[in-house]
């Protein structure tokens, strides 16, 4: 009785923070209509894609053969995306008590939007049909895949679409699977050479490079047991330093190995069912698990490409990215642009941190993967893409914060009057 109360308890907790990070995917969206923008090809082509979507509110569990069910679409949450960004400059006297019953009227939306939209998973049966249709082709067309992906990736699915998204995996099927033994094994080529090495045939500087890596691989994730297992930060390091070798104009940069995570745990799902909370990498052969890397590998390979000067000295690529989030943010909310600037906050002391990390250590882990569904669709428009991702990120986080004060206030004040 005590756990059925529990679970109860815990589970409107979960899909309150999907449906804000459902939310703030739908704010993204309202952004993009209407601007020359990259990226908003794939957001208006195929509008009715992301309203099919939605996240798992669970934690991530992986399974190989499809057991969900299709739900309705929410009309509410249609009508929220029209609504775009909310200006919440107000002078006048009602100020408090207008935004205070505007609040509560979303509030109300939220709390409507929250079964129908959770419940319009990426796995709904047409959807799972019209992924199926497009991988069992000879040749895949990968933009029609984007379209796809970008709403959302069953998670079965997932391993052989990112493959696919990132160019690592060619679009014919006849040559998919020389391409992938051809890859992995000069991974492992690539990896004898460079890592099972002693010391004593390293520069100092990747001495010192690879014992960053070892320093930081134990802090990735640290709140997902998964990645503390001795054996995940050792494939972690593998792969790290085997990349950082071969990149020499960036080398190792902290931040980067948050970016692996995503695709280990994708890579793993292949070979482990269930929860991630119960996955131990040593029940895999040392064949499989060099698969797994490998494949880690190109994929951050793959993606890191499109973004080479966000690592390089000074990390200019951030830099110039951090000041468009700026700017955007500026031209769409200017009173949280000059609240900003009025706590002596530069954007730069919380932004590059996004920019570097992709989102990885702001939301929970469980949703990262879907988020990066989005990331990969959006191909080589990715660093543009994550300004109008951010700047959204921002706004639903004050608007949070904001929320939660008029109420205090407005608590305050009924207490003052009585």
């Amino acid at each position: 009785m005590n756990n059925n109360t529990q679970g109860e308890d815990h589970q409107p907790k979960k899909e309150s923070l999907d449906s804000r990070f459902n939310q703030t995917l739908r704010n993204v969206q309202g952004l993009l209509k209407g601007r020359s923008i990259p990226g908003k090809v794939l957001l208006t082509r195929r509008l009715e894609l992301f309203d099919n979507s939605g996240i798992q509110h669970q934690s991530p569990s992986y399974q190989r053969s499809y057991s969900q069910n299709d739900a309705a679409r929410s009309n509410d949450a249609d009508k929220y995306m029209e609504g775009g960004v909310r200006n919440t400059n107000n002078s006048d006297s009602n100020a408090t008590v207008n935004k205070l019953r505007s609040s509560a009227s979303n509030i109300e939306t939220s709390a409507r939007e929250v079964k129908s939209v959770m419940g319009a998973r990426s796995t709904d049966s047409a959807r799972v049909l019209k992924f199926t249709k497009e991988l069992s082709g000879q040749m895949i067309v990968v933009e029609r895949l984007r379209e796809l992906a970008w709403s959302g990736v069953p998670p079965y699915m997932r391993p052989d679409v990112w493959r696919l998204l990132l160019g690592y995996a060619p679009p014919n099927s006849d040559r998919r699977e020389g391409v992938l033994r051809r890859k992995r094994l000069e991974y492992l080529d690539c990896v004898a050479q460079f890592y099972d090495i002693p010391d004593t045939e390293r520069s100092d500087d990747e001495i010192n490079m690879l014992r960053q890596i070892a320093v930081d691989c134990p802090r990735t994730v640290p709140d997902v047991a998964f990645f503390q297992q001795a054996q995940v930060q050792k494939s972690l390091e593998r792969i790290l330093y085997t990349w950082a070798i071969r990149h020499p104009a960036s080398g190792y940069v902290q931040g980067i190995n948050d970016l692996v995570t995503p695709f280990l745990v994708v890579f793993l799902s292949e070979y482990l069912d269930g929860s991630i909370d119960s996955w131990s990498i040593s029940e895999l052969s040392s064949a499989n698990i060099s698969n797994i890397e490998a494949d880690c590998y190109w994929c951050l390979s793959q993606l890191l490409d499109g973004m080479q000067d966000h690592y390089t000295f000074a990390q200019p690529g951030i830099q110039r990215l951090v000041f468009k989030l700026k700017e955007l943010v500026r031209r769409i909310d200017e009173p949280v642009s000059r609240h900003v600037e009025d706590q002596g906050l530069e954007f730069l002391q919380f932004a590059f941190r996004w920019f570097n990390c992709l989102l990885i250590r702001e939301i929970p882990f469980h949703l990262v993967t879907r988020l990066w569904d989005t990331y990969l669709a959006e191909g080589d428009a990715l660093p543009d893409f994550l300004v109008y991702i951010f700047a959204s990120f921002l706004l639903t986080i004050f608007s949070f914060y904001s929320l939660r004060a008029l109420l205090m206030t407005f608590a305050a004040d009924l207490l003052t009057f009585n």
